[in-house]
């Protein structure tokens, strides 16, 4: 397990500094500097067999000051890496969105960003060249809010020392917030027999005021939408470390099942670390296509971007199984699509006393 040791601070640091030296070294030798990196596009991204997550392929793009455009990108690179270092070395940690308004302090002003998604960018480039995450730059995004219940015991390393935590007891009904770096976790106890993600808000509290994660010995992970990379961290920790069984439970409609298909696959913002944080073994649990004609659930007209984004699933790799294929054109030919909360038309009791224990049951999973 990965911690915020003082050796992975001094590595992550000297990584950094190992970078600026090759501009330098190219400097030095008479040569115009560069950074290599894969081509950050989807058509350069490929979906691993044998890993079953997404990754880059083999073109590459060239960051290179032979161009008043890359010169510009690689002294940002150059001013972004001495406050990493520096930071790094006095300990501190500070967020994306601080690091876009810090470079207005920055002396030169054509290091400073234009906009947030420029540096954040580049410390994605910063990651894949330096092969170091974000994570142990001491970089953090703004609060995801996602959050964890269930009988699970942890310690988690704080600025203020470590802390012993148990996952229901020892917090409120909004759970235990997922740190930014999941990886000063270490997991001591548990009684969980699998691990259940939940997209929507409203549907985690749901399952929780109704006990599902005490009734069902489960630890319930929200995803809050479109789940943040420390939210797939510890899901991945949870099966590979404690060989938890993981499914995720999102809305019917074809935005969720990507939703399901990055945390299972990866995603192609994150394919450089998609070994890292994405679980292929998780398994979609609904709301499916099926459940809207079962249940006769309340729903929506698909629209056309719907539609489209349905069609695109029936060629994504990560779709591409029998199960998948039924489903996606079962839905486009109802036309439909339906929310978490949509099987509140049967009870507030129905999704945590039928739908869930029949649907996990069918699945070997209970």
């Amino acid at each position: 397990m990965s911690t915020d040791t003082p050796d992975i601070d001094a590595s992550a640091r000297e990584r950094l500094i190992d970078l600026a030296a090759e501009f330098y070294d190219q400097f030095a030798a008479g040569e115009v500097p560069e950074m290599r990196l894969p081509t950050r596009t989807k058509s350069n991204i490929e979906y691993d067999e044998d890993s079953n997550v997404w990754v880059y392929g083999d073109r590459e793009s060239t960051r290179s000051a032979n161009s008043v455009r890359g010169a510009r990108k690689l002294l940002k690179a150059i001013y972004t890496i001495d406050f990493l270092a520096e930071q790094l070395d006095e300990d501190r940690s500070s967020t994306l969105r601080e690091l876009y308004y810090l470079s207005e302090s920055w002396g030169e002003k054509e290091a400073q960003f234009s906009d947030q998604d420029e540096s954040n960018q580049l410390i994605e480039d910063l990651e894949i060249v330096s092969h170091v995450t974000r994570e142990d730059f001491h970089m953090r995004p703004e609060e995801s809010g996602a959050k964890l219940m269930g009988p699970l015991r942890i310690r988690e390393q704080t600025n203020r020392g470590d802390r012993e935590i148990h996952c229901q007891d020892d917090v409120g009904q909004g759970g235990y917030q997922i740190p930014n770096n999941p990886d000063t976790i270490e997991f001591l106890d548990h009684d969980i027999d699998f691990v259940l993600c939940v997209e929507t808000g409203g549907m985690r509290d749901r399952l929780v005021e109704n006990g599902f994660d005490e009734d069902f010995s489960t630890l319930v992970v929200h995803l809050g939408g479109q789940p943040a990379r420390a939210t797939r961290r510890i899901i991945k920790r949870l099966h590979d470390e404690l060989d938890l069984p993981v499914v995720v439970f999102t809305d019917g409609d074809p935005w969720s099942y990507r939703i399901y298909g990055s945390v299972a696959y990866g995603s192609i913002k994150s394919a450089h670390l998609s070994e890292y944080l994405a679980t292929p073994e998780a398994r979609f649990i609904g709301i499916q296509p099926a459940d809207i004609v079962e249940y006769d659930l309340p729903t929506d007209p698909l629209s056309d971007s719907d539609i489209n984004a349905l069609e695109s699933e029936l060629t994504d790799p990560r779709f591409q199984t029998d199960y998948w294929r039924e489903q996606i054109e079962l839905q486009l030919d109802i036309g439909k699509k339906a929310e978490q909360q949509s099987l509140a038309a049967r009870g507030l009791d129905f999704v945590t006393d039928t739908y869930l224990p029949e649907r996990l049951t069918a699945m070997g999973v209970l």
